[in-house]
């Protein structure tokens, strides 16, 4: 029989119902008996003893919010009786830390088929970068993509297309009724033309609306993120398109490339529209130097390589009550197994690690690495703040209405993701993860600004959790959708990966399904499978300008 009632830490004060209860419902909670004063939507809690106002809540074995009313034993937690609250942090840690890594006996000998790069960084995938410094150059760039993509054999037959020319055909002959008859095949089931390029995985074309027209500061930042995207291990190269008088000038983007990787040795083309002339020119002189560097990038092949070179960001969206119980630990053991086995995993979206600060510092070996989280988490908030918001305003309405009431509720669940390892480093947004373990990277919550962000620090691989359901993915970095439920993993099958629903079932433990996760990740890394962000074409870009974003 399936649990009704869940508890994460065995001194929380609230239970997770795991299945629809109604008002009256007895119910077993760590040997007690409670009868529930409401009916307990699934995701959802309720609380396991009396608060009076303003009493602390905890939940995850930290504090989550704080009771705005009385709220007695057994009656639903919603907005109207419990406020967002947090616990307190310092740089100083206030435990000792000892990390038992989980065993890795039967991964340690395996490797994935990945492309080795000359700095040693290996990527799950081969790709050429095509991408402008600056927003006026992206309509060139929809241009090359546009004649690349159809001779190269990496367009799509669009179904839609066939859809609409069907309802045209049924318009025309005067047979059109309401449409309902009609089906569309998958958008993933052909191409237009065999590839040419066996060993190139595509060509990805990134778009933007910055370099130029903001702040010096805004340009600088643009340039080290795209330079942390060719610097990726799934990156074999680049061609950039610079009008000439932006911002975000040529020699800025080079000394940002030499500031993320000063031996960066990758193939760079860098074309000027301003020097060269006509548009023609410069589209024509782009689609020629490219399709040179293709030959050249075509003849690296995948080669075996060790796990230590799996790169892993971890990242959530769309979560739901059920998020920190199933599918965030899930990944978060499968970020011990990457770090215990030399790899790295990184874990983003500051505004929701909010309250689990300080057992976050308590992880940290080096003293300088929690002054400078400590710095970044009391900046970002008080951004927030001044522009009249702050990290309380981070859960979305899906967020709530799935049982996620309070940020410092999201974020205790959030920060599952990032496992039981020790922090090895903090990284600001667009610096580059360089050191094996556990890197906090600061992002927004804002799912596509992180994952953005995440594939621009390194990661080769993006596990991404989500209760409601989402499409984001990246253009370089493989997506992974982490299901928390079953019911959403069924109904929407074409953007999910892996369901971890057998969790919330009893029926998997965290540590199976973090295993089942890795064997997932090599065989994404290896080539032998693809996630279905990509399959669908969901190539997301959005560079975060550091403004207030939650």
């Amino acid at each position: 029989m399936m649990r009704q009632v869940i508890t994460i830490n065995d001194g929380d004060d609230l239970a997770v119902a795991l299945a629809d209860l109604p008002e009256g419902t007895t119910v077993e909670v760590n040997g007690r008996t409670i009868e529930l004063k409401h009916s307990i939507t699934a995701k959802h809690k309720f609380a396991l003893k009396d608060f009076e106002e303003n009493d602390e809540v905890h939940m995850y074995g930290v504090v989550v919010g704080q009771a705005k009313s009385r709220i007695t034993t057994g009656e639903a937690i919603t907005t109207a009786n419990l406020g967002h609250k947090s616990e307190s942090f310092s740089a100083d840690k206030n435990s000792d830390y000892q990390w038992q890594a989980p065993d890795i006996g039967r991964w340690q000998e395996l490797t994935f088929d990945g492309y080795h790069r000359k700095d040693g960084q290996v990527g799950t995938a081969n790709y050429w970068l095509v991408f402008p410094l600056v927003f006026c150059e992206n309509r060139n760039i929809e241009t090359i993509k546009k004649a690349f993509n159809k001779a190269l054999g990496f367009e799509k037959e669009d179904p839609y297309v066939h859809l609409v020319n069907d309802l045209v055909s049924q318009y025309e002959t005067g047979e059109l009724k309401d449409g309902t008859s009609f089906t569309v095949e998958s958008a993933t089931e052909t191409k237009s033309k065999p590839r040419v390029f066996e060993n190139i995985d595509g060509l990805r074309f990134l778009t933007h609306q910055g370099g130029c027209g903001g702040t010096r500061q805004d340009a600088e930042v643009l340039c080290r993120l795209l330079s942390g995207y060719i610097n990726n291990p799934n990156v074999a190269g680049a061609t950039v398109l610079s009008l000439g008088c932006q911002n975000a000038q040529i020699q800025m983007f080079k000394d940002a490339m030499n500031s993320v990787n000063p031996n960066m040795d990758k193939p760079v083309i860098i074309l000027d529209q301003q020097e060269m002339g006509t548009e023609k020119d410069l589209v024509k002189a782009s689609i020629t130097k490219t399709f040179v560097a293709l030959v050249e990038a075509n003849q690296q092949t995948r080669q075996p390589a060790p796990l230590s070179k799996l790169t892993i960001g971890l990242e959530c969206g769309g979560s739901d009550g059920f998020s920190g119980i199933s599918a965030n630990p899930s990944i978060g053991y499968t970020s011990d197994l990457v770090v215990a086995l030399g790899g790295k995993a990184i874990l983003s979206e500051f505004p929701e690690l909010c309250g689990v600060e300080q057992e976050l510092i308590n992880r940290m070996e080096d003293s300088k690495k929690a002054e400078k989280f400590v710095d970044i988490m009391r900046r970002y908030e008080q951004s927030a703040v001044e522009a009249g918001s702050g990290f309380d305003m981070n859960p979305s309405p899906g967020n709530i209405k799935d049982g996620l009431i309070t940020d410092a509720m999201k974020s205790a669940g959030a920060a599952k993701k990032g496992g039981t390892s020790p922090v090895t480093d903090v990284l600001d947004y667009t610096e580059y993860a360089n050191r094996p373990g556990l890197n906090l990277l600061c992002t927004p919550g804002n799912d596509v600004e992180s994952t953005t962000g995440l594939a621009g620090s390194g990661a080769n691989i993006i596990l991404f959790t989500t209760g409601l359901g989402t499409p984001t993915g990246n253009p370089v970095t493989p997506v992974l959708k982490v299901s928390s439920n079953s019911k959403l993993a069924e109904k929407m099958p074409d953007i999910i990966d892996i369901d971890t629903g057998a969790v919330i079932r009893g029926e998997k433990s965290i540590e199976q399904m973090g295993a089942e996760i890795l064997d997932f990740i090599i065989e994404i890394a290896s080539g032998r499978k693809t996630s279905k962000a990509m399959d669908l074409e969901q190539y997301d870009f959005i560079p975060w300008k550091r403004g207030v974003s939650l």
